[in-house]
Parts: C-alpha cells; structure tokens; sequence
C-alpha cells in the first residue's frame, strides 16, 4: 500500500530500537525523509545504515526529558529538511515492573512521568509551529493497552500511558489543524519487553498473544499517513481482542 509519505518529513522519537527502529524502517520504505531522535547513540549508526541505502535521514541524540533538547532537536527537522509533516512518539521506558504501588521510589515514578509525560508532551509542544505549517500534520504517540486496563506491579507505567491517551485528546482540541492519535498496543517483542517480563530469549512458548515491533510500526505509520486523514483524538488498540473479552468466566447458559 502507498501511505502517499514520500518525501514528507516525519520526526521519529525513540527510533534507535523497538517500535521506533521499526517505524524508521517502515517509514524509509515509504519514501519518507526521517530524524530519529534518541539518547541512545544507536539511532546515529542507524541512520548512517539508511543514508548508504539512499534515504534521507538524520539522527539527534537527545533526552527528551529536558526541554532545550527537545526544542533544538525540533528545530533541526526545520534546519535540515525545511518542514516537518508528521511525529511518530515512540520513545518510553517502563519503570520498576513487578512491584506494588507503595515500594516504588519517587525517584523512580518521577523518572517514568519525565519519559513518558513530559517527554511526549515537551515533543508536542515544540512541534506543533512547524507541523501547523503542513496540510497534512499528524501526531502518533505510542501508547500502551495499559493505556486503558491496569496490569499488577506497573502503577507508574500504567498511570503514565494513561496520561499519554489524555494528552491526545486535549492536544487535539487545543490544534484542530493537526492530527493526534494514540496506538495502544498489548505485548510488543523488543528489548524492553522481554526485560520487564524475564524473556531474554524471546516469547515462544510463553502462551502469550505477543507482536513483533514491525507490525505495531506500519499501524503507527498509517495513523501518522495523510491516507488516515478521518482518524482523529483517538486511541486504536492493537490487543488481538483481548480488552473485549469479559473477565468473569463462563455463564454456561442452559
């Protein structure tokens, strides 16, 4: 499918891995010029990969938890490419997993809120100028299933993806000129992941209904596409139908 991306200019935050790598890659296939914005100096090697492929990409190390370097790494989409069209948020971190709300630290819960919050919501706030100035601006952020049910000993992570749905919404009333939406997948297989829930060799056998990071890619890289233009403060949950099911058991109906 053509999602009419080439040549726009679509900044990707945590693009050095995971979803975001995925993304990048899907994004190059479509033509599309990238800046992958990461502390993680991976993404730097990544686009170096791309540019010798022929694409036009450029790599920003930035944490995206402070703000001057957020507002400079927007600025050099304006620098580099002369617009910006769309921004697909992947970056987040998970947090202390597997512990109860009352032994997490504040250190560690501010951490989460300064990722997953402040971060996405600083991404917004710098980019909406320059994507106000495309017809065809949209926002992706990547949330979480957890977005809209809570998992145990995940309180900080939980309350952040939450956070992240809201933030959609009220961006999109306050810049009815640009697209905002949020992806809500279940379990991804990246490193990340796989950490959190002890898999470092991956999920097979785990009984688990698990998606590999290029598939979530191309879901966020349609909402991000001009050919989604309809879908709007939105979230699209990626969960295999999980979330619809009920919790209780059987009725056994006679």
């Amino acid at each position: 499918m053509d999602m009419q991306l080439r040549d726009r200019v679509v900044l990707v935050t945590g693009g050095a891995s995971g979803i975001g790598r995925g993304c990048v890659e899907v994004l190059a296939e479509e033509g599309a010029s990238i800046l992958i914005v990461d502390r993680n100096p991976e993404g730097g090697a990544l686009a170096r990969q791309l540019r010798g492929a022929g694409h036009r990409v450029v790599f920003v190390r930035a944490d995206l938890s402070d703000e001057l370097e957020v507002q400079s790494a927007v600025q050099t989409a304006d620098d580099q490419f002369g617009r910006l069209d769309s921004v697909i948020a992947c970056a987040g971190i998970s947090g202390p997993v597997g512990r109860a709300a009352a032994e997490v630290s504040v250190a560690d819960w501010d951490r989460v809120m300064a990722v997953n919050v402040r971060g996405n919501f600083l991404v917004a706030k710098h980019s909406v100028a320059l994507l106000s100035k495309s017809k065809t601006s949209s926002v992706v952020f990547l949330g979480s299933d957890s977005a809209l049910v809570a998992f145990e000993g995940m309180s900080p992570y939980c309350t952040s993806k939450g956070a992240v749905l809201m933030l959609t919404k009220s961006l999109t009333v306050d810049y009815p000129q640009v697209r905002f939406n949020c992806l809500c997948p279940g379990i991804v297989d990246t490193p990340m992941s796989r950490a959190d829930l002890g898999r470092d060799e991956g999920f097979a056998g785990a009984g688990l209904p698990v998606m590999e990071p290029r598939q979530v890619a191309r879901h966020a890289v349609f909402l991000a596409s001009p050919i989604s233009a309809p879908i709007n403060g939105t979230a699209l949950v990626a969960d295999f139908g999980f979330m619809a099911r009920s919790a209780l058991p059987a009725l056994n109906f006679s």
